[in-house]
């Protein structure tokens, strides 16, 4: 079946993005943004592409969710001994995309992934569901499993391991905060004309906005 993949294109109308409308920090405007992602009903607004290069100069992608900002950064969790947290102990510069589709806007960061403490990882842990933080435990991510039977097994065990009481947080679990260096909003706009804004961070720790051609 031929899908005649060059017919699939649309005009995007869902609005503009000028210089005056702007917020000087790319980080207060990301948080309007997102904040009007939520309002907008978009389903997992939240979920962002990280782009890391790992062994022999591959790149690799996955969806994570964002679950914070602080100290200038965006934050997410995983497994410590992950694809993604071996490429970024070797590599820490990254990239993450948010891919708003429904309101015609992406976002898109590059900066570098610095581990969180195990304290600052341990006070968001104790908040996740009893079932993920069981799920924690029973997943070595990334590493090959015989079949699904398998992991449902460790995943028992652990659940029954941790009847009682509070679940600790895996040593091989924990967070990362990505520091941006640069952050572009981008805007649909019809007849390809779209919007296109990046902030770079310079040497004197001021940001600096530039418009793009699209």
């Amino acid at each position: 079946m031929t899908l005649g993949y060059e017919k699939f294109r649309r005009e995007y109308t869902a609005g503009g993005l000028a210089r005056d409308r702007l917020d000087d920090s790319p980080l207060r405007q990301f948080e309007l943004w997102l904040e009007q992602a939520v309002e907008a009903g978009l389903k997992d607004p939240t979920a962002m592409v990280l782009a890391t290069v790992g062994e022999n100069d591959t790149p690799g992608q996955r969806i994570v969710l964002l679950k914070g900002m602080s100290q200038g950064g965006f934050i997410f969790y995983t497994n410590l001994d992950s694809d993604k947290a071996r490429a970024m102990a070797q590599r820490p510069q990254v990239s993450l995309h948010f891919p708003w589709n429904v309101l015609d806007r992406q976002v898109i960061i590059g900066g570098h992934a610095e581990k969180m403490t195990a304290t600052e990882s341990a006070a968001y842990f104790l908040t996740r569901p009893r079932e993920s933080q069981i799920a924690a435990w029973a997943s070595r991510q990334s590493r090959p499993v015989s079949a699904r039977a398998v992991l449902e097994q460790q995943f028992h065990g652990i659940r029954e391991k941790f009847a009682q009481g509070e679940i600790p947080m895996p040593d091989f679990w924990g967070g990362y905060r990505v520091i941006p260096q640069r952050i572009e909003f981008w805007q649909g706009r019809e007849h390809r004309l779209h919007d296109r804004f990046v902030y770079t961070l310079g040497s004197n720790a001021v940001w600096q906005i530039e418009q793009l051609q699209p």
